[in-house]
């Protein structure tokens, strides 16, 4: 029993070392390293929260029966989930510090940018948020999100190398010439 524990905890521990230590992606970061658009191209992005975009497409149908006027309000709501760790890629930067940033195989795109309010970190931006959501274009359609969406920043997995050069010198002081 010991000796299958033992071998579940290394597979444990093997498995998880595998897995991308992702680090939020931020304004700082981007300034640092001076990356191009081509080298923006190259880096895997993913989703550090759930954004779920929605937009009401109900609508009155009237129709005259017998006289009477009769509405039916029927209600159709379409849903876009982008889940929690979805993979994206840069397409392009539509202008200064924002990111087209695509998560499926089309052009289609939710545009991220630096936030001070979160340390810089590259979030979702919205035409306009209120307290309570955020109005979003997609695919050249408007949708609304939470404002919890607003918190979705983009991550990536960066593996810190850390080169020192260290050079060491001993200084035996100086003294007047007799």
């Amino acid at each position: 029993m010991a000796r299958l524990s033992f071998f579940a905890v290394i597979l444990m521990v093997g498995l998880s070392s595998c897995s991308p230590k992702l680090s939020p992606f931020t304004q700082r970061m981007y300034d640092d390293f001076g990356w191009s658009d081509d080298d923006l191209k190259r880096i895997q992005f993913y989703l550090s929260e759930e954004i779920v975009l929605v937009r009401d497409k109900g609508a009155d149908d009237s129709r005259i029966d017998d006289g009477k006027i009769r509405v039916e309000d029927t209600r159709k709501v379409e849903k876009i989930v982008f889940k929690k760790g979805t993979p994206g890629v840069l397409l392009e930067t539509p202008r200064n510090n924002r990111f087209a940033i695509s998560f499926d195989e089309t052009d289609n795109y939710l545009i991220f940018g630096p936030s001070k309010k979160n340390g810089g970190r590259y979030t979702l931006r919205a035409k306009d948020w209120d307290k309570r959501s955020g109005v979003i274009s997609y695919n050249g359609t408007t949708y609304r999100t939470s404002s919890s969406s607003a918190y979705s920043a983009l991550m990536v997995d960066i593996k810190k190398a850390r080169k020192t050069d260290f050079r060491s010198k001993n200084v035996k002081g100086r003294r007047i010439d007799s």
